[in-house]
C-alpha cells in the first residue's frame, strides 16, 4: 500500500497537498484500491464551496458509488477536467494525475486536524 510522506489525510481517505495558497485533493492509494476500477468521476464546478465534511463529488467503480468528502472548507479553483474523459487515472496515480480538485481554503489552521502519513498508516492498519 502506497502512503506519501509528503501529503495529510483524512479519515474518509481524502489527501491534501499544498501547493501556495491552494490546497489539492485526490483520494488515497487505499480509497480507489477498495473502490476498484473507477469508470465515472462526478466533480464540482468551479467556484463552489464546501464546509469541512461536505461531499463535493461521486466516484463510480464496476463494483461500487462512493461519495468524496473534503477535508476542509474551502472554495473550488479548478477541478480535474481530465478525469472527465479519463476516470482511470484516478486507478493509475491516485496522487499525480488522479488528483479531484484544488481550492482555496477559508481556514489554513484546518489543516492541523488531518493525518500524517504516518497517523494515517496508523488508522488504516486499525480499519
Amino acid at each position: 500500500m502506497s502512503v506519501r510522506d509528503d501529503l495529510l489525510y483524512s479519515k474518509d481517505h481524502e489527501w491534501v497537498r499544498e501547493e501556495d495558497d491552494i490546497l489539492v485533493i485526490g483520494i488515497s492509494y487505499y480509497a480507489q484500491e477498495e473502490l476498484g476500477d473507477i469508470v465515472f468521476a462526478e466533480l464540482p464546478e468551479v467556484e463552489e464551496e464546501f464546509e469541512t465534511g461536505d461531499s463535493f463529488g461521486v466516484l463510480e467503480s464496476v463494483k461500487a458509488v462512493s461519495d468524496t468528502f473534503i477535508p476542509l472548507g474551502g472554495k473550488v479553483v479548478e477541478v480535474n477536467e481530465e478525469l472527465l474523459d479519463n476516470p482511470e487515472l484516478i486507478n493509475e496515480d491516485p496522487y499525480g494525475d488522479g488528483w479531484l480538485i484544488k481550492i482555496d481554503p477559508f481556514d489554513d489552521t484546518e489543516l492541523d486536524e488531518l493525518l500524517t502519513a504516518e497517523e494515517y498508516t496508523e488508522f488504516l492498519e486499525e480499519e
